[in-house]
Order: C-alpha cells, then structure tokens, then sequence
C-alpha cells in the first residue's frame, strides 16, 4: 500500500480506475433519469484538482440541467442555422435540438487565458485536458456515464460569450453526463511497450 499525502491508496485500484474510463455517449444514457447536482459538483471539484502551471488554474466550466439542456439545445440549434449556409441540413439541426435532452448534465469545457501570468497557450490547454481527464475517471468511480464532445458550436468564435468566455478564452467543447443503460465495451490498447523507449546508459 503506498501512502501519499495520508491518503492509504492501493496500486491496484488506481490502475483497475485508469483501466476502467470509457466515453459512453448520450445514446447510452437512462432515459430521464438524473444524476444529483451534489455528485456533478464533486465531479467539479475534482476536476479543480487537475495540475497547472503557475496555478492558473484555466479551468472554466457552465453547467446545464433540467430547462438549461433545452436552452443549450436551442442556442447550439440555432447558432448552427445561422451560419450553415449552403451546409445546412434539418438531420444535424434536429439533433442538435434533441441530443442534449438525453443527458442529465451538460457541462462546457472552457479555457481562461490567463493574462497576470505569462504562460504558453498550450500550457493552459493541456491543463484544461487534465482537468477533463479528472472528470472522465470520477465518472467511473460514481457509477455514471460521459464523453467529451468538440462538436456543435465549439469552434464558433461567437459561441464564447454564451459560455461565459472572453474572446482571448477558448471553448474546448463540452462534457455530457447520465446514468449509464448500455454498459461500453472493453476497451483495448496496443502495448506500452511500442510507445516507449528506455535510455539507460
């Protein structure tokens, strides 16, 4: 058993955990079915527990449930039918009405540049992918499901403002959350052993 900070944890857990993250998509998820606001704020928490340089903490989440999935849905819709253009097609706008009604919790992943601190953006990014990476292994833990999506209005320089970002912030998508009905399949990766290489001498 190895102790750290006084924490007793157990190797084996912390690795049966990492193993066990999955992306489980809204389809996936229980049909109405909602997960307490308490277990997505320890989520959060968790998620504020991620490393950072300098302590920027960029970090920057909005939360939608119950009527906020539908004002998510409509402002994702619309802001698509704005500016589509000869893109435009009903199939994507009808799902984007719809496929945020199936989760319980909407969370949009932002980026805070920080300005008081010099520090390279992709510093503050990778931090921001730490903090997901958080979310994504509390998931596990609390028995729910969710994936990291950078669709809809991610890349959308006007969707900012409607995330709660300045124009210097990014939006880097958006976390969706439910209970799970359809259990993922077991994941696979190739060797570690392809990916690594030992310099000893």
């Amino acid at each position: 058993m190895d102790v750290l900070n006084n924490v007793a944890i157990e190797p084996a857990q912390l690795n049966l955990l990492i193993k066990s993250r999955r992306s489980v998509f809204p389809k996936q998820f229980v049909p109405g079915k909602h997960i307490p606001d308490e277990i997505v704020m320890q989520v959060l928490e968790n998620a504020n527990w991620a490393p950072n340089h300098k302590n920027t903490e960029p970090w920057r989440f909005s939360v939608f449930t119950n009527e906020g999935l539908k004002k998510f849905a409509s402002f994702q819709a619309e802001m698509y039918k704005k500016n589509a253009g000869d893109r435009f097609k009903d199939m994507v706008y009808e799902k984007l009405l719809a496929t945020p009604l199936l989760a319980s919790h909407i969370i949009s992943i932002g980026m805070k540049r920080s300005i008081e601190v010099s520090i390279p953006e992709f510093e503050e990014i990778a931090a921001v992918a730490a903090a997901v990476q958080n979310i994504y292994l509390s998931t596990a833990v609390y028995g729910i499901g969710g994936y990291w999506t950078t669709g809809g209005t991610t890349f959308d320089e006007e969707a900012k403002e409607f995330f709660g970002l300045a124009k210097e912030d990014k939006l880097l998508g958006f976390f969706y959350l439910g209970y799970v009905e359809t259990p993922s399949v077991a994941g696979k990766r190739r060797p570690i052993e392809d990916k690594t290489v030992w310099v000893r001498e």
